[in-house]
């Protein structure tokens, strides 16, 4: 089973010039999922030092929660404005084709927790740079971030390489 053959790419969307990694044709395939889950249990079943999986808004909730689940940590939202209840944390994010924010609950974990964060696919870094801004903010230790796509020309993991946060990820695409 070869997970970047279960890809599908979109030319053009949302806007012209984007080569959209659709994750949707992986994940509605049980042998697709099961395969992706698989192969981030054999990288983090063996060296888990961290204590909890935070994960973005939405597809990356989609690998993080069953991670969580099968590693039997705990699981932490980063969602999109207003979807949270109670004292939240917000961060606005460059897009590779926008500006966006999102927020974390305030009392989501205690300082000093080891961070595994979690996403579907790294392109410019912006949302994981901001993701990893909210958790640093609320005294979390970044373990390491993990993704199913990579689009290393897009800069996305030598930004966070640079500054030191290890880079994961299951399948890369070339091109934008």
């Amino acid at each position: 089973m070869d997970i970047k053959e279960k890809i599908r790419t979109i030319p053009n969307f949302p806007e012209k010039g984007i080569m959209f990694r659709d994750i949707s044709t992986l994940f509605n395939n049980s042998d697709g999922l099961h395969e992706v889950i698989q192969n981030f249990l054999k990288r983090y079943k063996i060296s888990n030092d961290f204590d909890l999986i935070v994960s973005i808004e939405a597809r990356g909730f989609i690998v993080g929660s069953i991670l969580a689940y099968a590693l039997k940590k705990g699981f932490v939202m980063i969602r999109k404005p207003g979807k949270l209840p109670g004292k939240v944390l917000s961060e606005e994010y460059k897009l590779e084709y926008g500006l966006d924010k999102m927020e974390i609950q305030a009392d989501a974990f205690k300082p000093g927790s080891k961070i595994l964060l979690v996403d579907d696919l790294l392109a410019t870094g912006g949302t994981m740079l901001s993701a990893i801004s909210l958790v640093e903010k609320l005294g979390g230790v970044i373990y390491e971030t993990a993704f199913v796509i990579d689009l290393p020309e897009l800069g996305g993991s030598t930004e966070l390489s640079d500054k030191g946060i290890g880079v994961f990820s299951l399948v890369q695409f070339e091109g934008h």
